[in-house]
């Protein structure tokens, strides 16, 4: 069974969800075989996890190289890769950096590539939204192997524990890859909440909410249900909230086991966002919003009065 190479996205905390989702994935496209690129004992903590879920092998390309320069060393030790495995597929996550990293990599290959893939069949035919969501399309490459970027929540991973094998990969870039060296780094203050990205539970405030100080009943609430905060694209331009808790087309997608939705219209840029959520709750005065189409449960009225109600009653529960 050949191999599907699998582009591990991990953080100090470890191995991100995205990278369980995609081996999850590759399970059904044949052997998954992990990558892990970064500098020296990158690839040692973050084993145990790729093998819990189905990494039958983790390629380990470590080298200063590639920690130390943007994503130029990473797609050329990537593009060597493949070309030395022959896999039968290539897995990226559809963050900024993957979508690169693939880009680079199918014109060294001179192959064909797809983007925010929500799922992939053994015979290569992905599925893919378009258009904010509102159109789902199957596509193929049609030169070369799959090379694809899977969109962050995009299924439910499943473990599959096995041993895996770690395959030293040699490091071997040219000059024109480190043009662009990174010279700092600063680590992004993190709080009590789970990642938006990666939480079973989010609560998102729109421009309802009226502003940045009555955006603390949404925190409240996220913190009461132990969840994430996220914003609407009106919320934050308006200055409610920092734009990375943006929800959206043109912010991070979610797609959490309960979403619910404090003063937020509803618009297809949100809805591009969160509409594959579980289990969707919405809060607005307006009984003709858009966001109680997709809603599974509506509460129409004044989210100062009904949010309040809401966590004192989760309160008495706990």
């Amino acid at each position: 069974m050949a191999e599907v190479l699998v582009v591990v996205e991990a953080s100090q905390g470890g191995v991100k969800k995205v990278t369980l989702e995609m081996l999850t994935l590759a399970r059904d496209l044949g052997e998954p075989a992990a990558v892990v690129l970064g500098g020296e004992g990158a690839a040692a903590p973050l084993v145990d996890k790729l093998a819990e879920f189905g990494a039958t092998k983790v390629y380990a390309a470590e080298s200063a190289d590639i920690d130390g320069h943007l994503v130029a060393p990473k797609a050329t030790v990537l593009a060597n890769l493949v070309r030395q495995v022959s896999p039968a597929a290539v897995l990226l996550p559809s963050t900024q950096e993957g979508k690169e990293i693939a880009a680079r990599v199918a014109v060294k290959l001179d192959n064909g590539l797809l983007t925010d893939v929500v799922a992939l069949g053994a015979d290569g035919v992905a599925t893919q939204p378009v258009f904010a969501g509102s159109t789902i399309v199957k596509s193929k490459v049609t030169k070369g192997l799959p090379i694809v970027t899977v969109r962050l929540n995009s299924l439910t991973p499943t473990p599959a524990p096995v041993t895996a094998a770690v395959e030293s990969v040699a490091v071997s870039v040219e000059d024109k890859d480190k043009l662009v060296k990174i010279v700092e780094r600063k680590a992004e203050a993190k709080g009590a909440r789970p990642e938006l990205a990666e939480a079973s539970i989010v609560v998102s405030g729109g421009r309802g909410v009226g502003s940045a100080d009555d955006f603390k009943l949404v925190e409240e609430l996220a913190d009461l249900l132990g969840g994430a905060v996220g914003a609407s694209r009106a919320a934050v331009d308006s200055g409610y909230y920092p734009h990375q808790f943006q929800v959206g087309q043109t912010g991070k997608t979610v797609s959490p086991q309960l979403y619910i939705a404090l003063g937020i219209s509803g618009a297809i840029q949100h809805r591009a966002g969160m509409q594959t959520s579980k289990t969707i709750v919405a809060v607005n005065k307006d009984p003709e919003a858009p966001i109680f189409e997709l809603a599974d449960f509506g509460v129409v009225g004044n989210l100062h009065k009904v949010v309040p109600q809401a966590a004192e009653e989760i309160r008495k529960r706990k």
